[in-house]
Protein backbone atom coordinates (compact mmCIF):
# COMPACT_ATOMS: atom_id res chain seq x y z
CA UNK A 1 0.00 0.00 0.00
CA UNK A 2 1.21 3.59 -0.60
CA UNK A 3 1.41 6.33 1.59
CA UNK A 4 -1.17 9.02 0.28
CA UNK A 5 0.74 12.33 -0.31
CA UNK A 6 -0.73 15.72 1.54
CA UNK A 7 -1.10 18.65 0.27
CA UNK A 8 1.43 21.26 1.76
CA UNK A 9 0.49 22.94 5.12
CA UNK A 10 2.42 25.64 4.34
CA UNK A 11 -0.09 26.25 1.56
CA UNK A 12 -3.35 27.94 1.89
CA UNK A 13 -6.29 26.37 1.65
CA UNK A 14 -8.77 27.00 -1.28
CA UNK A 15 -10.93 30.36 -0.51
CA UNK A 16 -14.99 30.14 -0.62
CA UNK A 17 -14.11 32.31 -4.34
CA UNK A 18 -15.94 29.67 -6.74
CA UNK A 19 -16.20 27.03 -4.22
CA UNK A 20 -18.42 24.50 -5.10
CA UNK A 21 -19.40 20.66 -4.38
CA UNK A 22 -20.69 18.80 -7.88
CA UNK A 23 -21.17 15.19 -7.25
CA UNK A 24 -21.76 13.06 -10.12
CA UNK A 25 -24.71 10.69 -10.34
CA UNK A 26 -25.39 7.67 -9.26
CA UNK A 27 -28.67 7.09 -10.94
CA UNK A 28 -29.10 5.97 -13.81
CA UNK A 29 -32.13 6.49 -16.25
CA UNK A 30 -34.63 4.25 -18.49
CA UNK A 31 -37.32 6.46 -20.42
CA UNK A 32 -39.99 4.08 -21.07
CA UNK A 33 -42.08 3.74 -24.36
CA UNK A 34 -45.26 4.77 -22.41
CA UNK A 35 -45.24 5.55 -18.29
CA UNK A 36 -42.92 7.35 -16.58
CA UNK A 37 -39.28 6.57 -16.40
CA UNK A 38 -37.83 4.47 -14.68
CA UNK A 39 -34.28 5.19 -12.40
CA UNK A 40 -31.86 2.88 -10.48
CA UNK A 41 -29.11 3.41 -8.77
CA UNK A 42 -26.23 2.41 -9.95
CA UNK A 43 -23.11 3.53 -8.41
CA UNK A 44 -22.22 2.94 -4.66
CA UNK A 45 -19.99 5.50 -4.71
CA UNK A 46 -19.26 8.28 -7.14
CA UNK A 47 -16.73 11.24 -7.17
CA UNK A 48 -17.39 14.75 -6.18
CA UNK A 49 -16.21 17.29 -8.55
CA UNK A 50 -15.41 20.62 -6.67
CA UNK A 51 -14.32 23.55 -8.24
CA UNK A 52 -11.15 25.13 -5.76
CA UNK A 53 -9.67 28.65 -5.98
CA UNK A 54 -6.58 29.35 -4.82
CA UNK A 55 -4.55 32.84 -3.95
CA UNK A 56 -0.57 32.14 -3.59
CA UNK A 57 2.56 34.01 -2.66
CA UNK A 58 5.20 34.07 -5.29
CA UNK A 59 6.62 31.51 -3.22
CA UNK A 60 3.92 30.02 -2.60
CA UNK A 61 3.16 29.19 -5.88
CA UNK A 62 6.56 28.10 -6.67
CA UNK A 63 5.95 25.74 -3.68
CA UNK A 64 3.19 24.34 -5.17
CA UNK A 65 4.35 23.79 -8.74
CA UNK A 66 6.94 22.20 -7.50
CA UNK A 67 4.60 19.88 -5.16
CA UNK A 68 2.50 19.19 -7.90
CA UNK A 69 5.21 17.83 -10.59
CA UNK A 70 7.52 15.95 -8.02
CA UNK A 71 5.43 15.17 -5.32
CA UNK A 72 1.79 14.41 -7.67
CA UNK A 73 3.49 12.97 -10.72
CA UNK A 74 2.26 15.84 -12.63
CA UNK A 75 -1.23 15.57 -10.82
CA UNK A 76 -2.07 11.95 -12.14
CA UNK A 77 -1.90 10.71 -8.36
CA UNK A 78 -4.07 10.97 -5.35
CA UNK A 79 -3.61 13.30 -1.96
CA UNK A 80 -4.78 13.67 1.03
CA UNK A 81 -6.51 17.77 1.32
CA UNK A 82 -8.52 19.65 3.97
CA UNK A 83 -12.30 20.69 2.20
CA UNK A 84 -15.53 22.13 3.18
CA UNK A 85 -18.76 19.74 2.96
CA UNK A 86 -21.53 19.31 4.79
CA UNK A 87 -19.97 18.08 7.89
CA UNK A 88 -17.26 21.09 8.02
CA UNK A 89 -13.79 21.14 6.91
CA UNK A 90 -12.47 17.52 6.43
CA UNK A 91 -9.78 15.26 5.26
CA UNK A 92 -10.44 14.20 1.64
CA UNK A 93 -8.65 12.13 -0.95
CA UNK A 94 -8.46 14.07 -4.21
CA UNK A 95 -6.37 14.54 -7.33
CA UNK A 96 -6.63 16.61 -10.22
CA UNK A 97 -8.72 16.83 -13.21
CA UNK A 98 -8.15 19.75 -15.15
CA UNK A 99 -9.76 22.03 -17.32
CA UNK A 100 -9.50 20.94 -20.90
CA UNK A 101 -5.99 20.00 -21.48
CA UNK A 102 -4.36 21.93 -18.57
CA UNK A 103 -4.70 20.39 -14.88
CA UNK A 104 -5.04 23.86 -12.98
CA UNK A 105 -5.02 27.76 -14.20
CA UNK A 106 -2.45 30.25 -12.67
CA UNK A 107 -2.87 33.45 -13.10
CA UNK A 108 -0.63 36.43 -12.19
CA UNK A 109 -2.03 39.08 -9.82
CA UNK A 110 -1.41 42.52 -8.67
CA UNK A 111 1.16 42.53 -5.52
CA UNK A 112 3.18 39.42 -6.32
CA UNK A 113 0.35 36.76 -6.30
CA UNK A 114 -1.07 33.67 -8.50
CA UNK A 115 -4.54 32.96 -8.28
CA UNK A 116 -4.87 29.10 -8.74
CA UNK A 117 -7.82 28.01 -10.42
CA UNK A 118 -8.49 24.03 -10.88
CA UNK A 119 -10.81 20.93 -10.73
CA UNK A 120 -10.67 18.54 -7.91
CA UNK A 121 -12.21 15.41 -7.95
CA UNK A 122 -12.72 14.02 -4.65
CA UNK A 123 -13.55 10.26 -3.85
CA UNK A 124 -15.48 8.85 -0.44
CA UNK A 125 -16.79 12.68 0.65
CA UNK A 126 -16.71 12.29 4.30
CA UNK A 127 -20.68 12.34 5.76
CA UNK A 128 -22.93 11.55 8.66
CA UNK A 129 -22.79 7.96 8.64
CA UNK A 130 -26.78 5.88 9.11
CA UNK A 131 -26.26 6.45 12.74
CA UNK A 132 -25.90 10.03 13.23
CA UNK A 133 -28.29 10.90 10.62
CA UNK A 134 -30.85 8.98 12.38
CA UNK A 135 -29.99 10.95 15.84
CA UNK A 136 -30.22 13.70 13.49
CA UNK A 137 -32.97 12.91 11.84
CA UNK A 138 -35.35 12.55 15.57
CA UNK A 139 -33.68 15.02 17.52
CA UNK A 140 -33.52 18.98 17.25
CA UNK A 141 -29.58 19.64 16.28
CA UNK A 142 -29.44 22.76 17.54
CA UNK A 143 -30.54 21.55 20.93
CA UNK A 144 -28.00 18.48 21.06
CA UNK A 145 -25.06 20.46 20.24
CA UNK A 146 -26.40 22.85 22.81
CA UNK A 147 -26.30 19.49 24.71
CA UNK A 148 -22.43 18.42 23.66
CA UNK A 149 -21.27 21.76 24.44
CA UNK A 150 -22.45 21.84 27.86
CA UNK A 151 -21.02 18.20 28.16
CA UNK A 152 -17.67 19.25 27.33
CA UNK A 153 -18.08 22.12 29.38
CA UNK A 154 -18.81 19.85 32.34
CA UNK A 155 -16.32 17.56 31.57
CA UNK A 156 -13.05 19.45 31.03
CA UNK A 157 -13.75 22.44 32.94
CA UNK A 158 -16.57 22.36 35.78
CA UNK A 159 -15.10 18.96 37.41
CA UNK A 160 -11.93 18.39 39.13
CA UNK A 161 -8.99 16.94 37.50
CA UNK A 162 -7.48 13.55 37.20
CA UNK A 163 -7.47 11.66 41.05
CA UNK A 164 -3.69 10.87 42.26
CA UNK A 165 -3.56 8.07 44.79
Amino acid sequence: MTTLVSWPARLPLPTYDGYALEPESAVTRTDMESGPARQRRRFTQTPTRIPVRWRFRDVDFATFEAWFRLKLDDGADWFAISLLGGIGIAAHEARFVGQGNAPYKAVPSRGGTWIVTAILEARDKPMLDEGALDIVLDSDPSALFGTIDGFHLLIHSSLPGPLSW
